[in-house]
């Protein structure tokens, strides 16, 4: 390398978006080797583009883990917002042609045929949350396009079985750091597990799921067990009960894998954007969940976006000294 100059790194993070039907794939970073898939219909759904890090040697205590990789959908809710008497023309003009455009893409990607029930099953779901990218980001978006399309068992089964997947999941990534705990000898031979109680009460002993998740995980067992097993009442409210079984995964995606929020793994006080906090960095939900829609940086970088994506530039030359998550927010431009 020339003396003198600085050392330059780049890394790639994937590019993903949801609700696709002319896609490729690319690989989500480890841990979680799924695929993605990328629109290009529907830029506006765009979550996570390609991030591009260039930087010099920033001390290490300087830094922060941003999240720079999630996906979501707020179509719903802009189809949902109700246009006001009292807004201004201009804004009203702006919210309906929005409105037509989306009513317009979503006819495109889900079909003419019965195009008002669909638009109608869409708006009921909601927002798709903003989600890190983890194992369950691909199939959630499966059950909500299974439901927009009047397919209300699928939907309602491969909620349910997601919301199991993402139990197992978790156990199966995580379990090997904590081999000094009760419940490791209970799980470490083990492949799947179907005891929801138990998945939801190891993890919370582990200090893996948050209060609200793992009791919506509860209640979304019981609804599991008598929609899967025989009832003749699913004939007759299939359609109640996959919006309530997707809403409730939808649930457990924001307050678990939520890319912004109160998770106790961010630093508060963050406006626009979300910081590991440093105490956080080495925790076994964080390192391995968190952390791979992260990039590290200094708290004077900035982002630019490029083509094709997202560029992280980061050449601050910085104090080499341990800063604390209050002082680094405070450095931020």
């Amino acid at each position: 390398m020339t003396p003198g100059k600085k050392k330059r790194a780049r890394e790639y993070m994937p590019n993903t978006v949801v609700d696709a039907q002319h896609h490729d794939s690319v690989e989500i970073p480890p841990p979680f080797s799924i695929k993605i898939s990328r629109s290009y219909e529907a830029r506006f759904m765009i979550a996570s583009l390609s991030v591009r890090s260039i930087h010099c040697s920033v001390p290490p205590d300087m830094k922060r883990y941003r999240v720079l990789a999630f996906s979501f959908d707020t179509r719903a809710v802009t189809l949902a917002t109700e246009i006001q008497d009292g807004w201004e023309t201009h804004v009203k003009a702006l919210w309906l042609t929005n409105q037509s455009r989306t009513r317009e893409g979503l006819v495109h990607v889900f079909g003419a045929a019965k195009y008002e029930q669909k638009i109608k099953n869409f708006v009921d779901l909601g927002a798709n949350p903003m989600s890190l990218l983890s194992f369950h980001n691909e199939f959630l978006s499966q059950c909500r396009n299974s439901f927009v399309h009047g397919s209300y068992y699928p939907a309602l089964v491969s909620a349910c079985t997601l919301a199991e997947r993402m139990l197992n999941r978790l156990i199966l990534h995580l379990r090997d750091y904590f081999k000094s705990t009760p419940q490791y000898k209970k799980v470490y031979r083990k492949e799947s597990f179907d005891n929801w109680q138990y998945a939801v009460e190891t993890l919370q002993s582990w200090g893996v799921l948050l209060h609200e998740p793992a009791q919506e995980f509860l209640r979304l067992e019981s609804l599991r067990n008598s929609s899967i097993h025989f009832n003749p009442e699913t004939d007759e409210n299939a359609r109640e009960l996959a919006l309530e079984a997707i809403k409730s995964v939808q649930f457990i995606v924001e307050k678990q894998f939520s890319a912004f929020g109160l998770q106790p793994w961010y630093i508060p006080g963050a406006k626009g954007a979300a910081y590991v906090a440093k105490a956080y960095e080495s925790e076994p939900f964080v390192k391995e969940v968190v952390l791979p829609s992260c990039r590290l940086v200094g708290p004077q970088h900035r982002l630019e976006h490029g083509v094709g994506g997202w560029i992280v530039h980061d050449d601050h030359e910085y104090e080499d000294r341990e800063i604390s998550d209050e002082e680094f927010l405070s450095l931020i431009r």
